[in-house]
């Protein structure tokens, strides 16, 4: 049995005008079997999208859809983990991420990413006290997600790979949707100010982010600078979110620009 990859290869090889022989030599396929797949499209048809990681290949490339992959990336730097599955044989992992209950449609969406991430493959669900984790499991998921690692994500450096910088700056609005669905939110402020020797109440949108990773936080910025987007940042003074880093975005202009395409939980 050959990889898929192989077979693509070899077949576009053929395609391109080179003999049975040199494409024998390169890929090490023998004659026979190159002939099978020549000749027999339908055969070749078979291994085509059958899971293989992109990452793997020969000459790696990004995952598609581009704009689902940005947005499960948010995702899964928000509420996001990649644990094994306990079957050591198989090596395969599982790639989890916890949705409130209170945000169905948000559990409904995660689900949909994931599935057009990995087609073919299962999408589950396991419930929690308040909340629904969605999973899927393959062996490749620290290859797509290579900031998987052991121990609490803000304990150990968050970067971009260079792939994943170029592919989410074609997407960069589904990757800052899948940070604030995760851990983020739309409210409204509640100011009181004195004017004219009266006191008045004031309410206004806007959007907050909060995470303990100061390198998450600077991908989400990175992003939101990329989409000229003005926000502010602080460390929360008060529990239950103390010490932690809040991203806001509420200049009028700004929060107008994050509801085509963000928006409130649902």
């Amino acid at each position: 049995m050959y990889a898929s990859h192989v077979r693509r290869s070899a077949v576009s090889m053929l395609d391109s005008g080179l003999s049975y022989s040199e494409v024998c030599r390169r890929t090490g396929v023998n004659r026979s079997t190159l002939r099978t797949w020549d000749r027999n499209r339908s055969l070749l048809e078979k291994y085509r999208d059958t899971g293989d990681c992109p990452r793997c290949e020969p000459v790696p490339r990004p995952p598609a859809p581009g704009a689902a992959y940005s947005y499960l990336l948010g995702l899964y730097l928000g509420d996001g983990a990649i644990t094994p599955t306990g079957d050591r044989s198989r090596s395969v992992w599982r790639l989890r991420i916890a949705c409130s209950d209170c945000w169905p449609g948000l559990i409904r969406e995660c689900e949909a990413a994931i599935a057009q991430v990995l087609p073919g493959h299962a999408v589950g669900r396991t419930g929690s006290t308040g909340c629904t984790e969605v999973y899927g499991d393959w062996k490749h998921w620290p290859c797509l997600f290579p900031q998987a690692g052991p121990g609490k994500k803000h304990e150990r450096p968050i970067l971009w790979e260079p792939w994943q910088r170029t592919l989410v700056g074609k997407h960069p609005e589904m990757f800052v949707r899948g940070l604030f669905h995760s851990d983020g939110c739309r409210t409204d402020n509640k100011v009181r100010r004195q004017v004219g020797g009266e006191w008045k109440d004031y309410s206004y949108p806007r959007y907050q982010f909060c995470n303990a990773s100061g390198d998450i936080v600077a991908l989400l910025t990175e992003i939101l600078d990329l989409l000229e987007i003005p926000w502010k940042r602080h460390v929360s003074p008060r529990p239950p979110r103390q010490d932690k880093i809040v991203v806001s975005v509420s200049k009028r202009a700004a929060v107008a620009r994050m509801d085509e395409f963000v928006g409130p939980k649902y």
